[in-house]
């Protein structure tokens, strides 16, 4: 494992999500808009956020991706622990064939599926609702015996302002413990469900 904590062996990538108003997810997240008068880049270009966690990947077509191109994603994500890209246009056979190359789906058993489409959920978020879906610090399927690799996220709607995504790397903010505190944390058990 390397310092996003990501496995060298992918497990499978929690359930496909489908956003509505506002979403939240872990892993992969795209924004479906395109700029009048902006043209996709032609070349795969990667930009590091700051501070080491995360990267925004242009000047690829997710829906024809080559394998030399996803090689290069999966290669950023394993280091950076989150991965942002703009300007798709998927189709929801184009995000599920996505989602499979990175590895099995695990389907997501709290969100209405899409229908037709069993391993997409919706999660939606209408102006009136006051409480956000996930709005608490979590991880997508962090309780299965085998927690996923990730979720992908696809934006359909998004608000004016707001909704914003945060990410946090746990593998770097253990890092960032001193060596007494990160021994007493080792000596603790939990129990984690998803039963909330």
């Amino acid at each position: 494992m390397g310092r996003t904590g990501l496995p060298e062996v992918a497990p499978p990538v929690s359930q496909v999500a489908r956003a509505g108003k506002i979403a939240l997810c872990a892993g992969f997240l795209f924004r479906e808009f395109v700029l009048l008068g902006e043209l996709l880049m032609s070349a795969l270009e990667i930009r590091e956020m700051k501070d080491g966690f995360g990267a925004e990947i242009r000047g690829i077509d997710l829906a024809h991706l080559s394998d030399s191109d996803f090689g290069k994603v999966l290669e950023t994500f394993r280091q950076q622990g989150v991965v942002f890209f703009r300007d798709q246009s998927l189709s929801i056979e184009d995000h599920v064939a996505f989602a499979k190359r990175l590895g099995p789906i695990n389907i997501n058993r709290f969100f209405q599926p899409v229908e037709n489409y069993p391993m997409v959920a919706e999660v939606r978020k209408e102006p009136d609702q006051k409480v956000n879906v996930g709005g608490a610090w979590h991880t997508d399927h962090s309780y299965d015996e085998v927690p996923a690799l990730g979720s992908v996220l696809v934006a359909r709607e998004l608000p004016e302002s707001g909704g914003d995504t945060l990410f946090a790397n746990l593998a770097l903010a253990y890092e960032a413990l001193s060596p007494g505190f990160q021994e007493m944390l080792e000596t603790l058990k939990a129990r984690h469900s998803s039963r909330h």
